[in-house]
This record gives C-alpha cells, structure tokens and sequence, in this order.
C-alpha cells in the first residue's frame, strides 16, 4: 500500500482510535506526519457528533505517549551500540533514522536536559526521537511520561486549534486541504510557542535570580 493510499484511508475513516494508533506509530521510530491526523480530526469534530474536540487532543496525547515509549524502552534494552547499528541499517533508512538524525536528538537532549522531552514536541526532525536519548540516559519512567506528555499534549493541542481555525475561518471543506494548510503552518506556530514557552522561562530565571540577590544584600 502506498502512503498516498494510507493516507486516503485514514482520512475517509477518521475516529477516537484512528487517531490513537497513527499517533502511536507518528511518535514511534515510524516516520508518519502528524499533521495528517489531529488538524483533520478537529476539523472533522467541528461538524461531526460522532467526534468532540478536546477528546481529539486526549486520544492524539495518548497515542505519542504509547509511540514514545516504545522508543523509549527499546532504547533503554537496546543500548546506544544496538540503537546506532538501527540507525545505519536499510531499515533504518526506510525509517528515514539514520545516525546523524538519531546523534541530533541526542545532543539536544544532553543540551538541555530532562526538560528535553518536553520542548523537544515542538521541533522537527527531534520530535519523533527525542524518546531515544531518554531511554538511552536511563531517564526515570515517571519525569519522562510527565514531561511527554506535556509537551505532546501541548504539539496537539496546537495542532488542533489549527484544524479547528481551518473550520471556522476559511473555505476549505475537505480533508485533504485542511492536511495541505495544516503542514503549511505547523512548523511555524510550533516554533512561536517554544519562543514564548523559552522567553518566559528566562524571565522566571531573571526574576529567581535578583529575589536571590536581594536576600543575599539583606543579608549583608
């Protein structure tokens, strides 16, 4: 079966679990866009009883957490010798992995720490494998499906406010217009978002750090 094929597919019987399973493989080692499942499923829930919305992020939330772990714990049984052969494989490759797309992930991961697996939602080409390197550190299961699932439910939620403006403000009433704008303009809303969710973490930072040194001079 062709992708375009599949793709057909899953819009025409687009559901609750269509959408848990093709958001399960999005955020495994498969490489499927996201974009052709939660922009058409909150566009599709604007009009359809048989969907809501905030149960599409729910489901879309729950299927990264399952892809994402996944990756997570075949990293963490694997190892990064087994993993880096992975990656360098022809499977690999039909995986669109290869070892400097997996050392990419990596290093953003050691970059910025836990908190990695969050932010790491909203970036391209890190989203998928940022579970990777977490496994592969041993990262404790609870820090990692917290800070996943935030992040996930954050990338969907943008996502689906994006199918749910589609709705109310254009013309567009097909499905695959709505992939066409959706994948237009994901990217560059999930950037705005990781500029905001980065610009108030280092106002926090300024803010911990003069209260720190105002004690420190009444203190002195």
């Amino acid at each position: 079966m062709s992708s375009a094929v599949l793709i057909q597919w899953i819009l025409a019987h687009l559901n609750y679990w269509v959408v848990l399973l093709f958001m399960a493989v999005e955020s495994s080692f498969i490489p499927f866009p996201s974009e052709v499942i939660v922009p058409p499923a909150a566009w599709k829930s604007m009009s359809d009883p048989s969907m809501v919305l905030p149960l599409v992020v729910v489901f879309a939330t729950l299927g990264a957490d399952i892809g994402a772990l996944v990756n997570y714990y075949l990293s963490r049984w694997l190892g990064r010798p087994l993993v880096y052969r992975f990656a360098n494989s022809r499977f690999g490759h039909l995986c669109l992995i290869d070892e400097e797309a997996v050392r990419k992930a990596e290093t953003y991961f050691v970059r910025h720490g836990a908190t990695a697996t969050l932010i790491g939602r909203f970036v391209p080409a890190v989203r998928q494998l940022i579970s990777i390197p977490a496994g592969l550190s041993g990262m404790p299961i609870g820090r990692f499906l917290l800070y996943t699932t935030i992040g996930a439910a954050g990338w969907n939620t943008i996502l689906a406010a994006i199918g749910w403006g589609i709705y109310r403000f254009t013309d567009l009433k097909t499905v695959d217009d709505v992939v066409t704008l959706a994948t237009t303009y994901s990217h560059e809303l999930g950037y705005c978002i990781l500029a905001i969710v980065a610009l108030a973490v280092f106002f926090v930072y300024l803010k911990s750090r003069r209260r720190k040194s105002g004690s420190s001079d009444e203190m002195d």
